[in-house]
């Protein structure tokens, strides 16, 4: 077996099959799926527009105690991850093709094509809060940027993760233009987005749903945007660097400086979140771009040390046997995805539960946490019979331009 195609274990020195590497990357994909989905689910209860009076009304310990938890270990960490594992997938996929001379960019644009109609759909039949959209525009600049030299790559990373101005930029290019979506909701009260989510016909929600999109571009470029095009970058750097073909090796080299960068980021977010934020200096226009953007660094690499420590644990039977379920959403993560909205809009809207606006934190947290779970179940089911994952069949039979068997083969009698 070439180096290749194998890595150390360290544990008992016997090499790790490509299956195993495989599925380290599902078990990734299913934790940041898992995570996702616990921050997605506060924003389906209470859209942007009304969180911070309706979170005020929950005191009890419980829903507190939900909320820093989201604070400290979910908010911004997952989006992150995604992205970084996207870009990783990507990447790989090109060089895996570049080495069996079956590479075309054109395989790798229809690709994205069908991602973005997923997510144009995702936003108005299910949900505006979509970023996989973003991901296949961004996927398609990532395709190119493959070819641009690892110092290239680590130097847009940084330049991308660290510039504190998009705001400003985007602000007065949309002021230039005349754009002002935030001015998109000014027809719509609170008590109105209450109604219509939970009241009101499902025509008149997707008709929200493309207001709430548009007023939320701000958002998608001034704080997204910038995160998943560096995530992507970083996770093309590891794909051409071939970091997971020698991933223990890897995970034990970095881990004096890993552990000490997650140190310092954790204790600059929390003088951010209980000191910094309620500071006078905190409120200073020269100063309030450079403190959040740190903020977000900080978070992001929260997120990559989430992955750090997961190939570290899983070296270990038993922790390997904790997170083996992930794999499972892992392997439908596309389908999973969407499949959180369509669940999140029969819970709040009025097609359904029309539970909007009625949970506490402490009670979505849970809800969420249960749909993962039968999510995990529902996945490893369909997997006993099909190869992908609906979603996943979809998208490989238009990049490959051809139907492909979706159903295992039975085994002979």
């Amino acid at each position: 077996m070439s180096k290749n195609t194998a890595i150390l274990d360290n544990t008992n020195f016997i090499p790790t099959t490509a299956q195993k590497r495989i599925d380290l990357l599902d078990i990734f994909r299913g934790f940041a799926i898992f995570g996702i989905f616990i921050v997605n689910i506060e924003i389906m209860n209470c859209t942007f527009i009304n969180q911070e009076v309706f979170h005020k009304q929950w005191y009890s310990n419980l829903d507190q105690l939900a909320i820093r938890i989201l604070q400290l270990f979910f908010y911004s960490k997952f989006f992150p991850i995604f992205s970084f594992l996207f870009g990783l997938g990507i990447a790989m996929q090109i060089t895996s093709r570049i080495k069996n001379n079956t590479y075309s960019i054109y395989f790798f644009i229809r690709r994205m094509i069908l991602l973005f109609i997923f997510g144009v759909l995702h936003i108005i039949f299910l949900w505006s809060g979509d970023v996989i959209h973003l991901y296949a525009i961004l996927g398609v600049f990532s395709i190119f940027l493959i070819k641009k030299s690892n110092t290239v790559l680590i130097w847009s990373v940084l330049l991308l993760l660290l510039f504190p101005f998009y705001e400003h930029i985007f602000g007065l290019f949309f002021e230039w233009i005349g754009f002002f979506p935030s001015q998109m909701l000014k027809e719509y009260s609170s008590e109105n987005i209450t109604y219509t989510i939970r009241y009101a016909p499902y025509i008149k929600g997707i008709q929200l749903r493309l207001v709430e999109y548009i007023s939320n571009i701000p958002v998608l470029f001034f704080y997204l945007m910038p995160i998943a095009l560096s995530m992507f970058i970083l996770g093309i750097y590891f794909g051409k660097k071939n970091y997971i073909n020698s991933i223990e090796i890897v995970v034990k080299k970095i881990k004096k400086p890993i552990l000490c960068i997650a140190i310092l980021s954790n204790i600059y977010r929390l003088i951010f979140l209980f000191i910094l934020i309620d500071h006078p200096i905190y409120k200073n226009e020269i100063f309030y771009p450079i403190f959040t953007k740190l903020m977000v660094v900080s978070d992001i690499f929260m997120g990559l040390f989430y992955l750090w420590i997961i190939a570290w644990l899983i070296r270990y039977p038993i922790w390997k046997k904790i997170f083996i379920p992930f794999t499972y959403v892992g392997r439908m993560a596309l389908t999973n995805y969407i499949l959180h909205s369509l669940i999140g809009l029969f819970i709040f809207s009025s097609i359904g539960l029309q539970l909007y606006e009625t949970l506490s934190p402490y009670e979505t947290t849970m809800l969420a946490i249960a749909v993962f779970t039968l999510q995990v179940v529902f996945s490893k089911i369909w997997l006993d019979y099909f190869n992908y994952g609906p979603l996943e069949w979809i998208w490989r039979c238009f990049s490959y331009k051809k139907i492909l068997p979706i159903k295992k083969n039975k085994p002979l009698a």
